[in-house]
């Protein structure tokens, strides 16, 4: 009798997020780290096209779910100031996954926040184009090397970069960003709610 080839197929080994992070950071002079289970490589912009080439290459992550910044600013035109004082810059983002396995790393670079300018990746990554076209709209960043860096959403002589966090918006100065919200802290073990039923 021939075995269900269920019962005899060897499962793929799929590495930890965090080992494929390591390796990676290890491979191009940057840093990993992982929280909350999302695995971040954190590489200085000089290497950040590098980063995700071998990303794609090497690591299997063939997959770019999404590109974007971060505004990291002290001195915001609408709603609270940071809570402690930040390092002032952009941060560029790359998220790159395995298909296969469900592995997701995101690539970080930290970017002039004066003169925003990184390398462009969409001949590693033809879907970069629509990415960097919308960061370089809404947050003014140069990505150096993109073909065709036209806007995709503002008119033609509209003015500043709407997701600057300097950027004043009307709609948020005539009704206020809800803001931070409250969270309670999870209770402690044995410590929730009961289970008994009060009727009983």
């Amino acid at each position: 009798m021939t075995a269900n080839p269920s019962e005899t197929a060897v499962a793929p080994e799929i590495p930890a997020v965090g080992e494929v992070a390591e390796s990676l950071a290890f491979s191009v002079g940057g840093r990993a780290e992982v929280t909350h289970g999302t695995a971040k490589v954190r590489v200085p912009a000089s290497r950040w096209k590098e980063a995700i080439s071998a990303a794609r290459d090497g690591f299997g992550l063939a997959f770019l779910s999404w590109l974007s910044a971060i505004d990291w600013r002290n001195d915001v035109a609408v709603g609270d100031q940071p809570d402690e004082p930040v390092e002032e810059r952009y941060e560029m983002l790359c998220a790159l996954s395995n298909l296969t396995d469900g592995t997701l790393v995101v690539i970080s670079a930290d970017i002039d926040h004066e003169e925003p300018s990184i390398e462009s990746v969409t001949d590693v990554f033809a879907g970069a184009n629509w990415h960097e076209r919308e960061a370089a709209e809404m947050f003014g960043i140069d990505f150096v090397g993109h073909p065709d860096l036209i806007n995709l959403y503002l008119p033609d002589g509209f003015e500043g970069h709407p997701l600057r966090k300097s950027f004043p918006l009307l709609s948020r100065e005539v009704k206020p960003w809800p803001g931070k919200v409250d969270v309670e802290d999870m209770p402690e073990n044995g410590a929730g709610p009961s289970t008994e039923n009060p009727q009983a």
